[in-house]
């Protein structure tokens, strides 16, 4: 319990404007995008890296969990205080604090908003490729937390593929730089990929060095529809084979589509169960020649209708159906769960037709949508949240779907990390032996567990 004496030492870091203890403050730090809520003891608000290390050592001293937060959008409820103790909200930590075009790289702090930077970099002729969904609010430093990913991950890979250092706060209050500017480094253990991924367990990042490629010159948007989500799928599998591989190959299936039309307003050929949104990207003089490459896998996989963007509005309102997938489910539904999952491209047929089994052995509906390309699939239940049974009813299809998930050869995260929410399956994915491993590190870093307790292991 934190105790008035505790919380002066900590506005004597942060000051008492940084310092947030009334329970109409708290509240907004209590949940995430998961929706389970666990209040806060309080909120500091440190300014650099160095009062981030004083606030860890504090926690270290009166052994009080300590919660690293950006925006809060996660899906696993990575940043819910479940423990109680102290978050630690990074807001204040917002600056891109170089871009080099000489060396292609830039260095931020962990608030930097994902689309903002990708917008910044994008007018010097850079390009950052991971894209998360949230990247519109989301941040830099949550996005390397969870290892987030995005519909641009089938061509350029995802967050930790563009991370070349860190500024990290060890959870004994140590500051530490990982990486660094150059692109080979081969001195010692890996600590950025250790530290990518870890959730805010490991540690408190306080600065990003990204690495950044060129802008491509030419891009070209398409959609396809299909009768069927296996027709949609094989013909993923069909456009890699034909040598081609997409900047996105976004798939959206007949329970999403039905929510996208009537929230939209959007107009869908008869019999469509499916739909493909595709985009590539690179020299514009060879555009033209893949999309008639992509044109004939989807028309041999039974197309219903194939369309190209002329130009840039009219992407825009290709991209609309995928962009309001989630929320026109959440428009017109009671409520929903929503589970990340990956399997290997070429199983997800196999994962749709498991996905249909499941949705009638429980009597539920089950909508996915995602990154086909990759094979993330971001698989949603339809429930009533007060209907008890029909909740208990999800949990057993959350379990079915997992383990169909595994039996294919997949994992049951591909972007969103694990959290809160998915601890208790981290052993339908691990040996004890793989886990037993991540706690031992766990415990030498973090020796009280103060960092983000309660989260990925279960």
């Amino acid at each position: 319990m934190i105790t008035h004496a505790i919380l002066k030492e900590l506005e004597g870091v942060v000051g008492i404007d940084n310092l947030l203890t009334s329970r109409a403050n708290l509240v907004c730090y209590s949940y995430d995008a998961a929706g389970q809520s666990f209040m806060p003891d309080a909120v500091v608000l440190p300014a650099n890296t160095g009062e981030v290390s004083e606030i860890v050592r504090l926690a270290n001293k009166y052994r009080l969990p300590l919660i690293p937060r950006g925006a809060g959008s996660g899906f696993a409820g990575g940043s819910v205080p479940v423990k109680s103790g102290i978050v630690i909200h990074l807001s204040r930590l917002n600056k891109i604090l170089e871009i080099d075009n000489e060396n292609l790289i830039a260095v931020v702090e962990p608030c930097v908003v994902t689309g903002v930077f990708q917008d910044e970099v994008e007018k010097l002729g850079l390009f950052y490729p991971p894209d998360p969904a949230s990247l519109k609010f989301s941040t830099m430093g949550g996005n390397a937390s969870t290892g987030a990913g995005g519909p641009r991950a089938v061509k350029y890979g995802v967050t930790r593929d563009y991370i070349l250092g860190l500024e990290v706060v060890t959870p004994t209050g140590e500051i530490i730089n990982t990486g660094g500017k150059t692109v080979k480094r081969a001195t010692g253990y890996d600590m950025t990929r250790l530290m990518v991924g870890s959730e805010g367990t490991l540690g408190i990042i306080t600065k990003l060095i990204i690495r950044l490629i060129p802008l491509p010159e030419g891009k070209k948007t398409m959609t396809a529809f299909f009768r069927s989500a296996e027709d949609a799928a094989r013909t993923v599998s069909d456009i890699i084979k034909s040598r081609i591989v997409p900047t996105t190959l976004e798939l959206l299936d007949k329970n999403t589509l039905a929510c996208v039309k009537e929230n939209l307003g959007m107009d869908l050929p008869e019999e469509t169960s499916a739909m493909l949104l595709i985009e590539i990207d690179g020299d514009p003089l060879i555009l033209d020649r893949q999309a008639g490459k992509i044109r004939d896998a989807c028309r041999k996989n039974g197309s219903i209708e194939f369309n190209v963007a002329g130009n840039k509005e009219e992407a825009d309102t290709l991209w609309k159906a995928r962009r309001g997938a989630s929320p026109s489910m959440l428009k017109f539904w009671p409520g929903k769960i929503s589970e990340d999952i990956v399997v290997p491209r070429n199983k997800i047929p196999g994962m749709i037709r498991r996905l249909d089994t499941i949705s009638d052995k429980h009597n539920l509906t089950i909508a996915s949508f995602g990154h086909a390309g990759d094979g993330n699939l971001h698989v949603n239940i339809r429930v009533d949240k007060k209907n008890a049974q029909e909740m208990k009813r999800a949990e057993e299809a959350i379990k079915d779907i997992f383990r169909a998930t595994v039996e294919l050869e997949g994992a049951i995260s591909g972007e969103h990390g694990i959290g809160m929410s998915k601890a208790p399956y981290l052993k339908m994915q691990l040996s004890e032996t793989e886990i037993g491993m991540m706690k031992a590190i766990k415990k030498a870093l973090d020796p009280n567990n103060i960092m983000n307790p309660g989260k990925i292991f279960d």
